[in-house]
């Protein structure tokens, strides 16, 4: 982390603007420091502590290059407010505020929640106990399979998004992001696309997805491996749930994986089970037909490496200010996950 006392500068924060929007709507003692929470690829995110050592979370957009569509903190906001009280565990919200006059752009505040994310091997080793990493493993399943049983209609998500034909606008976003984001030649992204959108399999029911459901996005209580809190909605829509499940298997790497999706990868310490596991308990526990889940593997691979691209594309024009240098391999990372999207595809339909 990065850290700023109140009287310096932060990247992003107007600290007087924020101080005065947290005294209107919590209880806050000035000064504030701000530390800037290394680890999140999109948008920016920061601890907010007060003087009596009171916590919560601040997010707000990149500096700059925005795109159309992304980084909407209403959204976001709105989705962890309607999922309260659910048996998915989010996070408590302060408020949003829509003004880019406070601080530079729209933002919201929410609650800090006491845990640990296991973001590295090394996480894993360190933060939970072997019999724990199972524990945390299962509970990333179950706490899926609950998001996914969520009624849209009676928690006020109804009108969200569109609920048919997930894949094919996925296909859609991301391809155009891509294309106004491009920095280089990537063609392989490009037939990777044609080959998903021929061969896109039949939605059921639509659900909430969360569209970025991995390990490193939920914070775990260290003494059980039970999440606490999922974070990162910002991708969030509905559609088709297996996406969720297929992006979850590109993320869980196991040992002796040529690729890994963000570097490093806590699921190949021992103790976490294979993808195999994940797909049975899943499979199981929500009475889903996975019997094409290789698509979405591909699909996810796909789409990941599209993310990362605009954020390598972000990260080179200096849209997060100052940050650890995490960024500058994913330039590699997106042309191999491409590939294993050409690989992955390729096998869809044999």
């Amino acid at each position: 982390m990065s850290e700023h006392d109140a009287d310096g500068p932060v990247d992003g924060i107007d600290v007087d603007g924020v101080t005065r929007w947290l005294q209107a709507r919590t209880e806050v003692r000035p000064p504030l420091r701000f530390e800037v929470i290394q680890g999140g690829r999109s948008n920016l995110t920061y601890t907010v502590t007060d003087a009596d050592g009171r916590r919560r979370i601040l997010r707000r957009p990149p500096l700059h290059g925005v795109l159309e569509s992304a980084h909407d903190m209403g959204r976001e906001h709105r989705i962890m407010s309607a999922l309260a009280g659910s048996a998915v565990p989010v996070p408590t919200c302060v408020g949003y505020e829509p003004d880019p006059a406070i601080t530079g752009a729209p933002f919201f505040v929410m609650e800090h929640v006491d845990g640990v994310v296991v973001r590295s091997a090394a996480d894993g080793a360190a933060l939970l106990e072997p019999p724990l990493r199972r524990a945390a493993a299962e509970d990333v399943v179950d706490v899926l399979v609950a998001l996914h049983d969520v009624d849209i209609d009676a928690v006020g998500l109804g009108d969200l998004a569109r609920r048919e034909g997930y894949i094919e606008r996925q296909l859609r976003r991301w391809h155009g992001q891509v294309e106004k984001a491009r920095t280089r030649d990537l063609p392989v992204l490009d037939e990777v696309h044609a080959r998903l959108a021929a061969n896109v399999p039949g939605q059921g029911p639509a659900t909430i997805v969360h569209g970025d459901y991995r390990l490193d996005n939920l914070i775990l209580d260290p003494t059980t491996g039970r999440i606490q809190a999922v974070l990162d909605w910002e991708l969030t829509t509905l559609g088709d749930p297996l996406a969720d499940v297929g992006l979850l298997l590109v993320y869980w790497s196991e040992p002796g994986d040529p690729t890994i999706p963000l570097i490093d990868a806590p699921t190949v310490v021992e103790g976490f089970p294979r993808r195999a596991e994940i797909i049975e308990r899943y499979a199981k526990a929500s009475g889903r037909d996975l019997g094409e889940i290789g698509y979405y593997v591909a699909f996810g691979y796909w789409k990941l490496a599209c993310i990362l691209e605009g954020v390598y594309g972000r990260y080179a024009s200096g849209a997060y200010g100052d940050n650890d240098g995490s960024f500058e391999a994913f330039g590699d990372i997106v042309i191999a996950l491409a590939e294993k999207a050409g690989e992955a595809a390729a096998e869809v339909g044999r």
